[in-house]
Formats: structure tokens, C-alpha cells, sequence
């Protein structure tokens, strides 16, 4: 008998049942625009008929580094959390509701259980976001990824009516800066975070607590990324927010900028408390807080740029839908730029 694909290393049948184990769980995240069913080589997605003139929204994103952590702790089924969120997060700071995401899962052998406790946290995050995870990819690359690894990508469309798009125009001199609290590193500056932490001499172990924390290292690198969708479709529908900004690599400098108006800065003099993890990296890598604060959220995960005479609606709807709430600081005049536009108190 001669060669065949799975003498190459490509296991068709694997695939078929890791897809079997996948379709129960996209069924789950259903919404009632979508289509059809998972199976077949498009998805169907509807648009909502409640909105006057929709324009769709799209976002793409991996979670980086943070699958090294996951790989090494052998604790698969968060980091399809975080691949949603880095999507999500980002398609809802112009006031898009998601509607459908898509995954991208390659990987050098195709192990079931490892395939659906990814795909188990991609669904989870679609929930918590309220989209329907409306299809995606398994590719199986033998001899590209070795010893178990695997890389992820994902891809959101949502909707919004043209009219209540936030384009950060409505930025004003004096608008108050709401800062949304993180769960911690979210999926980003793990390059960084695994050099000071686990990796070259003196590397901590991840299934014991570090220095400051009550739980495995590994634990607290691997917690999710929060998922603002429903707290900043809540906030916008409290009136007076003005943009929003997902705080993602490169912390407040390198995001805030991005949704303020030419001639403006922000201002933060506010106080939070940073997640211990992010103390544990600055300590353990001697890591400067101009470095801290360009790479890290350092416990704001997302901000609000809100009028001043309705942070407190906003603020309540922010905290009723379970979210943390700090006054961050305000909006200024600035004829800085870049990273500039940022400023601290101290």
C-alpha cells in the first residue's frame, strides 16, 4: 500500500471528530441572525433589522506569546477567552454590537481534547460577548509546529448604525477619562512577562504562587482577558460617552491617543490597584514604569471617555454590568505627539 495522508501526519478522521465535538458548542453561542449550521464551507449571518443604515465592523487578532504559558501549563481552555476578547474589544470602542466570529487553530498534530477546550473558551467568550461563533479553520501542519503547539487567530464582524458611530469627534477639552479595571495581563507584553518571570536563571515555577499572589503563577498569567462588550453597549446607552479606547499593547500612551482628536491629550492623575502581577515583573526584571506603562494595561483594561455631566450615569452602568470603575483623569489641550499626548501626574 503506498503512501497516504496520514503516513504524512495528517489524521482526517481526528479532524472529523474534533469537528463533531466543536458543532454542540457552537450551537450554544446561536444568536437569531445566524444562518445554517456549522459544517459547511460558509457561514450565514443576517443583518439585525432594528437598525436604520448598519455598517459592519471587523476586527482580527491572536493572543501572541500568552499560548507559550498555556502550552507549558498544559491548561488549554482559557486562551480561546482571550483570542474573542482582543477582537471584540476592539470592534466595540466605535459602538459595534458583535455579531459573529470566526477562529483560525493550527497545529503540528491534531489532539481532540486539546482542539475542544480551545474551541470550549472560543465559545465561552462569544457568550460573554453575545455573538454566535459562526465557523473557522483546523489546519493540521506537521513538521511546522512541534511538541504540541498550536497558534490561534480570530476574526469579528459586528454592526452599528452609521449615525451612532463613535469616531472620537465628540472628544472635548474637560470630558472625563473612566478607566474600566483589567483581570490582569489580558494578552499582551508576555514576551516580556515570561523573560522577568518564567525563563533563564532564577525562572519561577508556574504551578506554585509567586511572591504577593494566592494562587499558581501559571494561573494568574493564564487568567482571561475581561470582555467589555455588554458594559460598553451599556455605557453608551447611559448617553454621553464620547469614545472608547481598549487598552491593549502598548498600555494608555500607545491607545489612548487613537481616539482623541488632534490637539488633544489625556491627563491622568487618577489612582488604581494594579493586579500583583504587574509588580512581580517590575521587580523580578528590574523593568523601568516608563517600560511598565507602555507595554502593560497595569490594571485598566479599557476607558470611556465620557462627558463630564454624565459619568455618573455612566458610571452605573458600567458597575451593573460587573465591571470596576475608576476616575482616570480628563481630556486637555495638547500640541504633543504620540506617546506624548499622555500624561501623568507623577
Amino acid at each position: 500500500m503506498g503512501l497516504t495522508y496520514e503516513d504524512a501526519g495528517v489524521d482526517i478522521a481526528e479532524g472529523e471528530r474534533l469537528v463533531d465535538r466543536i458543532k454542540p458548542l457552537a450551537a450554544a453561542t446561536r444568536i437569531p441572525e445566524v444562518l445554517g449550521s456549522v459544517g459547511g464551507f460558509a457561514g450565514l449571518c443576517g443583518l439585525p433589522t432594528d437598525i436604520a443604515d448598519p455598517v459592519l465592523v471587523s476586527g482580527t487578532d491572536g493572543v501572541g506569546t500568552k499560548l507559550e504559558v498555556a502550552i507549558r501549563a498544559g491548561k488549554h481552555d482559557t486562551v480561546g477567552i482571550d483570542l474573542v476578547a482582543m477582537c471584540v474589544n476592539d470592534i466595540v470602542t466605535v459602538g459595534a454590537r458583535p455579531l459573529f466570529f470566526l477562529d483560525y487553530f493550527a497545529t503540528g498534530k491534531l489532539e481532540v481534547a486539546q482542539g475542544e477546550a480551545v474551541v470550549r473558551g472560543i465559545a465561552e467568550g462569544c457568550k460573554q460577548a453575545g455573538c454566535a461563533l459562526l465557523g473557522g479553520e483546523t489546519a493540521e501542519l506537521p513538521g511546522f509546529y512541534d511538541g504540541g503547539r498550536y497558534d490561534l487567530a480570530g476574526f469579528a464582524v459586528g454592526v452599528v448604525d452609521r449615525s451612532a458611530i463613535l469616531d472620537g469627534k465628540a472628544v472635548a477639552e474637560g470630558d472625563v477619562l473612566l478607566g474600566v479595571a483589567s483581570s490582569g495581563l489580558h494578552s499582551n507584553g508576555y514576551s516580556l512577562a515570561r523573560r522577568a518571570l518564567i525563563e533563564g536563571d532564577g525562572a519561577l515555577p508556574l504551578d506554585a504562587p509567586a511572591d504577593g499572589m494566592d494562587r499558581p503563577l501559571g494561573e494568574v498569567m493564564l487568567d482571561p482577558t475581561r470582555i467589555y462588550v455588554k458594559a460598553a453597549l451599556a455605557a453608551i446607552g447611559a448617553g454621553g460617552v464620547h469614545a472608547l479606547c481598549h487598552v491593549t499593547g502598548g498600555g494608555l500612551p500607545g491607545n489612548l491617543p487613537r481616539v482623541l482628536p488632534e490637539g488633544h491629550g489625556a491627563f491622568v492623575d487618577g489612582s488604581w490597584d494594579e493586579p500583583a502581577i504587574f509588580d512581580l515583573i517590575r521587580r523580578r526584571g528590574d523593568v523601568a514604569q516608563a517600560e511598565m506603562r507602555r507595554t502593560f494595561n497595569l490594571g485598566i483594561g479599557f476607558v470611556v471617555v465620557a462627558a463630564a455631566d454624565s459619568v455618573d450615569a455612566i458610571t452605573a452602568a458600567l458597575e451593573g454590568a460587573g465591571e470596576s470603575v475608576v476616575r482616570l483623569g480628563s481630556v486637555e489641550r495638547s500640541d504633543a505627539e504620540g506617546e506624548a499626548r499622555v500624561r501623568y501626574a507623577s
